[in-house]
């Protein structure tokens, strides 16, 4: 049995169709059929069934499974090849969180094309859930996201613990303080993050560890949105200390630490890989970028 044909039998299983599956592998129809039929006889069993749409079989499940590990293990067979060549050419496949990637994506990209010009970078932002997904199933090599980390099949490396702070407006009555105990907040209006996000959920919890269930008077997906409510008197937010020094308006809300006795008001952002794959050459360099300049 030739490797090829693996490749073979998964776009056809995937494209469902013998004519579409051919001009994917750039195949003639009839030569993927006899391919498909001759491995069929080899085997002694069908891979799949010809009723209507193109389907597999039970065997062909069973094929497919293992077809898909063998080529798995090609494509990490190539990525050590390719790293052999000193990482003149390449791509990296990095995920992120939208909001995290805004502020500490642009730097790191920038220093690594500056050293690595034929690596090619894709970036994909989703949320951390689905970055662990796509992570687990091979689809990323890395992404970067904040703890806490639920896949058991990943390996982490923190790159930065930041504090998070709490934006409040300026002619609010904390606003002179050094720092702030959430507990006096709990009769206060909140801005927050929608949920589907860890930052929501961490700063959720600081709220209800200090023995309240924040008053949420709006939400939004952009952490930039919450502060200019802030400023405009709307409510308070919790910000991370990295997007305070990049928040553009020019008057900005006073952030205030927040006291940390018995809760923990930091968050701790890392870089996520499959902890049995092979981590690629860039992949590591990408790393070494990011925690040159953050860590």
């Amino acid at each position: 049995m030739e490797p090829k044909i693996l490749n073979y039998v998964i776009t056809l299983a995937n494209e469902k169709n013998f004519t579409k599956a051919a001009r994917k592998l750039h195949l003639a129809q009839p030569s993927l059929s006899y391919q498909i039929s001759k491995l069929e006889k080899e085997l002694g069993i069908l891979l799949f069934n010809r009723e209507n749409e193109v389907s597999l079989t039970y065997a062909g499940k069973v094929f497919i499974s293992h077809a898909r590990q063998i080529i798995n293990q090609f494509q990490q067979l190539n990525s050590e090849i390719i790293d052999v060549a000193e990482m003149k050419k390449g791509q990296l496949l990095v995920g992120s969180l939208a909001h995290t990637g805004a502020y500490m994506l642009p730097k790191t990209i920038s220093r690594f094309k500056d050293k690595f010009p034929g690596i090619d970078l894709i970036l994909i932002e989703d949320t951390s859930v689905n970055l662990q997904l796509l992570i687990s199933s091979g689809q990323l090599e890395i992404g970067l996201m904040s703890m806490p980390i639920t896949n058991n099949e990943l390996e982490k490396e923190t790159i930065l613990e930041e504090d998070i702070l709490l934006a409040i407006p300026t002619n609010h009555w904390l606003a002179s303080y050094e720092e702030v105990d959430l507990k006096d907040c709990k009769d206060e209006p909140f801005i927050f993050i929608k949920e589907g996000n860890h930052f929501r959920k961490k700063t959720y919890d600081l709220c209800v560890q200090s023995g309240f269930e924040p008053k949420i008077v709006f939400e939004s997906i952009n952490i930039n949105t919450c502060q200019s409510l802030v400023t405009a008197g709307v409510g308070i937010s919790f910000v991370p200390r990295m997007v305070v020094n990049e928040f553009q308006l020019t008057n900005k809300p006073v952030y205030l630490p927040i006291k940390a006795e018995k809760i923990n008001p930091k968050r701790e952002i890392v870089i996520a890989y499959k902890n049995d794959r092979y981590l690629s050459k860039a992949a590591r360099a990408f790393i070494n970028t990011m925690s040159e300049l953050y860590n």
